[in-house]
């Protein structure tokens, strides 16, 4: 299975000069159908560790083993500085797709913490700290299709969070002045079923079927603010569609992020106080960015509604489908207070 086992790394990696490591986050093996691929699949739903002069593995840690639900572990690993009991470690943090945020030790890859950064983990209770490992549940994984009347369809489960994940590939931030992470997040689920597939070259490799749902009626989108030494949320901002941009927090203790419904809003980093809100006319998927120049501080964001949620969204879709397209760069001039 290892030579069309998928995991390829869709998301960009991070060097860290302090430990001078390459870090990259690793996507799913295929097919979905994790009945056909035994074992633990190393090293797919991975955080691995890289020697730059080398090339060499220097440490790993899988988030999924065996994963079965599309929770790709390409989500980025941000280094940043744990203190806690009296000791600065140098750490590193991953909200991942499968919905836990993980803290870890960025120096040789051991675990130090794994919370939850949604409501609901239906195919988990936790993660077990000596392993490392998930606890799933006894229905976590949709059922074989080998053991099906026909051998094409296997028993469906409902999983939490859907494959879209829990946070996907939009970047979260984090703030050394407040302490604090900035995950954009989702509360969806998914009724998924294996199915029989073959191999073809450059064909879909999925082996699974799904239709995902909103898990409440009055929000799926929710932007959390993460203590790292407790994993406790500090605050939330809920939106009504998904959040499907990135984040960007600034030294003037700003949390900048844009919505589906075409809004880009400035909040207080340390409360969640929306100060600050403008309609860019469509849906922002992309991720805000800063500068300053000429002593002026300038923020910038992409807007132009589009990317996975209206492909494969399912009845999220449907609360979304009024939204504007388009494609247009905003550009803004903070005032000096």
């Amino acid at each position: 299975m290892w030579k069309t086992g998928g995991a390829a790394t869709w998301l960009g990696g991070t060097y860290d000069h302090e430990v001078d490591l390459l870090f990259f986050g690793t996507g799913n093996p295929a097919p979905w159908n994790s009945h056909l691929r035994p074992g633990d699949n190393l090293y797919a739903a991975s955080t691995v560790a890289i020697d730059p002069d080398t090339g060499k593995m220097v440490w790993h840690y899988q988030s999924t083993p065996n994963e079965g639900w599309d929770f790709d572990g390409v989500n980025e690993l941000i280094s940043f500085d744990l203190k806690k009991d009296g000791e600065v470690i140098k750490a590193g943090a991953k909200a991942d797709r499968n919905g836990f945020f993980y803290v870890i030790n960025r120096t040789n890859g051991k675990l130090i913490s794994a919370n939850p950064f949604v409501t609901r983990q239906e195919w988990t209770t936790g993660v077990d700290m000596k392993t490392g490992r998930p606890i799933e549940t006894a229905h976590a994984r949709p059922g074989n299709p080998a053991d099906s009347a026909d051998g094409k369809k296997g028993t469906s489960t409902f999983a939490v969070p859907s494959f879209l994940g829990g946070k996907n590939w939009m970047p979260m931030a984090y703030s050394p002045k407040t302490e604090l992470f900035y995950v954009p997040s989702n509360e969806w689920g998914m009724d998924l079923w294996n199915e029989a597939i073959t191999y073809k070259k450059g064909a879909a490799y999925l082996g699974a079927g799904f239709t995902i749902q909103p898990l409440y009626e009055e929000y799926i989108g929710a932007l959390r603010a993460i203590d790292p030494k407790t994993g406790k949320w500090i605050w939330e901002y809920k939106n009504n569609a998904p959040l499907w941009g990135g984040v960007l927090t600034t030294g003037g203790n700003l949390v900048f992020f844009g919505t589906p419904e075409g809004y880009l809003n400035a909040l207080d980093a340390k409360t969640g106080e929306v100060l600050w809100r403008f309609q860019t006319g469509s849906g922002i998927v992309g991720i805000p960015v800063t500068w300053e120049m000429d002593g002026e501080q300038y923020v910038a964001v992409p807007s132009g509604w589009g990317g996975a949620v209206p492909l494969w969204g399912g009845e999220v879709a449907k609360r979304i489908k009024t939204l504007n397209q388009g494609g247009s760069l905003w550009v803004f001039k903070l005032h000096k207070s």
